[in-house]
């Protein structure tokens, strides 16, 4: 059997699904029509789409919209022809890429759009971001961005906002990733990446247009189980400068409760990058940012505490396994001197876990207070998340006796 899966991940699969395709909204005599068109490459002589879906054994094909529009209400779709995911140039591949890795990828660019001001580096695994990161420099972008979840990022899908450099090339080459996604390459760097022969190495030049892909919307299709189909219009953060957080504030039997503390430059910083970086995490979910960087991401659980104390022990985890890697050049699971480990313990200890000072973001309301007592015990400065619950002043009275600035977006931002 595991030799049969082997091969299975070996092969590049043949797809039946037609060459085009159409989608019509029909109202009355009205009908709006998108017409796609499938996406292929050729790769060592063979001429295929996506090697297969999300599991071998999955046929997937990938389109992309070569024409039509639509507008619904007063909603408009992304014009045809603005190509980012759908369109990639292959510079170096190895192989076929997968549908797992198109849509990390997408999801990717989904969070690196509104970060266009400053170097960036998104790590994308299975769809979640497990490192990401701002800076001055690409290089520190995304050795910030690794770093801040080596274990997860093996594997992953490097995405960054910049034109590829040696240094940072260097780095990507010494880790393990399936893909990796940039406006452009600069001289030299494809044959630093090529020491990983199946490495993706993908060119998207529109990425230099990215910004102008913040705000846009495209209709989301979700599939059921008896071939029904769900539709929407995407998320859109309407919380994108810093100037949109407001200081937490509401009313609970007549009485007017209010946050006692603005939050500082490198908060409001913060705040913002953990609300656009919190836009592409799987719900329910709780993340935690310092300093331009991700500290924790807790992903896709069913409760708010649950995921906020996942996101911080996952904090602890991280920043032990970083501080070993950095000083002994191996992993934290593989120490074996207990003197060495509990020196790297009382380390991260003292630093809470690198949550002393970081922000907290919750991409729905905290119910009761219980979830942002998580992070506040933890040293947690400041908190964002979308305001609305009825015991909003639980949260409110909590940040003040912590001395905490908290913000609201007005806008939940659920991602499944």
């Amino acid at each position: 059997m595991a030799d049969d899966l082997k091969k299975m991940y070996k092969t590049v699969m043949d797809d039946h699904f037609s060459p085009r395709m159409e989608i019509s909204f029909v109202d009355g005599e009205k009908r709006q029509t998108l017409f796609y068109e499938k996406v292929d490459w050729v790769i060592e002589g063979v001429r295929k789409g996506l090697r297969y879906g999300e599991n071998p054994g999955q046929e997937a094909a990938l389109y992309r919209l070569a024409n039509g529009n639509l507008v619904l209400g007063e909603t408009r779709s992304i014009e045809p022809g603005r190509y980012l995911a759908s369109d990639i140039e292959l510079l170096q591949s190895g192989k076929h890429p997968g549908k797992t890795n198109l849509t990390d990828a997408d999801n990717a660019l989904n969070i690196l759009r509104y970060f266009t001001d400053k170097p960036c580096a998104v790590i994308v695994k299975h769809n979640n971001p497990c490192g990401a990161a701002i800076s001055d420099t690409l290089s520190d972008a995304y050795k910030k961005a690794y770093m801040a979840d080596r274990v997860a990022a093996f594997g992953g899908c490097i995405a960054v906002n910049r034109a590829l450099d040696k240094e940072t090339a260097e780095a990507v080459a010494e880790q393990y990733a399936e893909v990796v996604v940039a406006p452009e390459y600069e001289d030299g760097v494809t044959d630093i990446l090529a020491k990983r022969r199946n490495l993706r190495v993908i060119k998207i030049e529109n990425m230099a247009r990215l910004q102008s892909f913040a705000g846009q919307r495209v209709v989301d299709f979700k599939s059921l189980i008896d071939g029904g189909i769900i539709t929407q219009w995407s998320f859109v953060p309407e919380a994108r400068a810093e100037s949109d957080f407001r200081l937490a504030e509401c009313e609970y039997k007549g009485k007017t409760y209010r946050i006692n503390r603005q939050p500082t430059k490198q908060e409001l910083a913060d705040i913002r990058f953990g609300w656009l970086l919190e836009s592409g995490v799987t719900s329910n979910s709780v993340l935690y940012v310092k300093n331009g960087v991700s500290v924790g991401i807790g992903t896709g659980e069913q409760d708010r505490v649950g995921v906020a104390e996942i996101a911080r022990d996952k904090a602890y985890r991280k920043l032990a396994d970083r501080y070993c890697f950095e000083k002994h050049q191996v992993p934290y699971n593989e120490l074996s001197d207990p003197d060495k480990k509990a020196e790297i313990d009382a380390g991260v200890k003292a630093e809470k876990g690198g949550l002393k000072g970081a922000t907290m973001v919750s991409d729905a309301f905290f119910p009761f207070r219980d979830g942002v007592d998580v992070g506040l015990r933890e040293g947690v400065t400041a908190v964002v998340h979308p305001g609305g619950s009825l015991n909003d002043y639980q949260s409110i009275e909590a940040c003040n006796e912590y001395n905490a600035t908290m913000v609201l977006t007005g806008q939940r931002s659920f991602k499944h």
